[in-house]
């Protein structure tokens, strides 16, 4: 059982004792066949048109949260139902981030938007109004923590509709914390990880890059994870021997890197690199933790086409499509890149956006792209403090003007490597 359908079962058995009729409990990946429903947006007009006589909130949840219904009904007592209402725990940006297309650059913290592992909730007759005036022209580019933004913005409607409203019931301490007596909502506890961590000579560690960035980025690399890496190769636009680095002949290109990448997609099945389950493909600016890695590649089969990351949508409610970020780190099973290499699939230009076009291949043949909010396209400081304060991130990406050995020393080096962080657990498979 998954864990989104035990969250169902456990709140459906606690709405039994209630003298009300029981609410509806769905889980969004099941609704309709529209790809782009984890973005939450798509889904407003159904619904809207499912709810919107016969309830009063809905809300929303992640499988990780732990929710106590009598207290969540209490806490939404005290709201006006017959009124408009977005409500969540609030969280802001420090600084204008470029994930959230630097809006309001001049106070970013000015606008609140909701941590979706708390819960959030909208009125109905904010739904009402909402869902049916949905256009998604504005919001084709989505990944999972620019829903948490878009949302928010999407019902602010330029100062005609409501801000986010603070609920202090709704939060994110651990679920047995002595804070968190008040809390309707609180994170569960880990649970133990779908078995032993896959060893690290079972992945292949691909690294892009290129001459300008021999002595800039790729010493990053060896000072930080590399070491972790069992299988690990360079692969560039010049040969290097002191790195090294391989040439696989497509020329340095200044925005997508699809040609390169498919090289190496076709250089991972081939005689020429040791064979693996797992391939990891990073840009030389991304900070990893192959230790984590390993144990949440514990949660999936390798003999299935697996394409983990983090996952982005592009016209998303308009027939588009999934894919995973290329900065933030994306792992295939040897059984995906099979897959995908005997398709008609391939890039249509070598500059074309490499995690893009994958992306088109992989709606095409009908994969799935499974997202885990522990990789990141960015960089600590493009992401709400409180957001990461409760995971155990996988990756960051980004140089810019930050320290990469500091940031990889504070987020991703564990103290023992043997020891499994906090935080790990079977729930980061599942989808939304």
């Amino acid at each position: 059982m998954s864990w989104a359908e035990r969250q169902r079962a456990d709140l459906l058995q606690q709405t039994q004792s209630l003298t009300q009729t029981p609410p509806p409990v769905l889980l969004l990946h099941s609704l309709t066949d529209n790809e782009g429903d984890w973005s939450i947006l798509p889904l407003l007009p159904y619904l809207s048109s499912l709810f919107g006589k016969n309830s009063s909130w809905l809300v929303f949840l992640e499988e990780e949260t732990n929710v106590k219904v009598t207290k969540l009904l209490q806490a939404l007592r005290k709201f006006d139902r017959r009124k408009e209402w977005f409500l969540g725990k609030p969280l802001h940006d420090e600084e204008s981030t470029i994930i959230h297309h630097y809006a309001f650059a001049e106070n970013p913290s000015i606008f609140k938007y909701p941590d979706f592992s708390a819960a959030w909730a909208l009125s109905i007759p904010l739904l009402d109004r909402s869902g049916p005036n949905l256009y998604l022209t504005s919001f084709n580019f989505c990944c999972l923590h620019l829903p948490f933004f878009i949302v928010a913005l999407y019902i602010w409607e330029n100062g005609h509709g409501p801000r986010l409203t603070a609920v202090p019931e709704l939060c994110t301490e651990p679920e047995h914390s002595p804070t968190a007596q008040h809390c309707a909502t609180t994170l569960r506890r880990p649970a133990p990880l779908c078995g032993e961590p896959v060893k690290k000579e079972d992945i292949f560690v691909a690294v892009k890059t290129c001459k300008k960035f021999h002595s800039e980025r790729v010493p990053v690399v060896k000072k930080t994870w590399e070491r972790e890496a069992s299988l690990l190769e360079y692969y560039s636009d010049h040969t290097d021997p002191s790195i090294p680095t391989i040439d696989l002949g497509v020329p340095n290109t200044e925005r997508g890197h699809c040609g390169k990448t498919f090289a190496i997609l076709e250089r991972y099945i081939s005689d020429a690199v040791p064979k693996t389950s797992w391939l990891l493909v990073v840009d030389d600016d991304t900070l990893i933790s192959l230790p984590r890695l390993q144990m949440l590649l514990s949660c999936y089969n390798p003999s299935e086409p697996v394409c983990l990351g983090e996952r982005y949508g592009y016209g998303l409610g308009q027939g588009g499509y999934s894919y995973i970020t290329g900065g933030g780190g994306m792992v295939f099973s040897r059984a995906a890149v099979v897959r995908l290499l005997a398709s008609d699939c391939k890039c249509y230009r070598d500059d074309a956006p490499d995690d893009m076009v994958l992306g088109m291949c992989l709606n095409a043949l009908g994969l799935p792209v499974t997202h885990s909010s522990l990789f990141h396209q960015a960089r600590p400081e493009d992401y709400s403090r409180d957001f990461l304060a409760h995971q155990v991130p996988i990756s960051f990406h980004k140089h810019w003007n930050i320290d990469p050995v500091a940031v990889f020393n504070r987020w991703l080096k564990d103290e023992s490597v043997s020891t499994r962080p906090h935080g790990l657990n079977k729930s980061t498979k599942e989808e939304l």
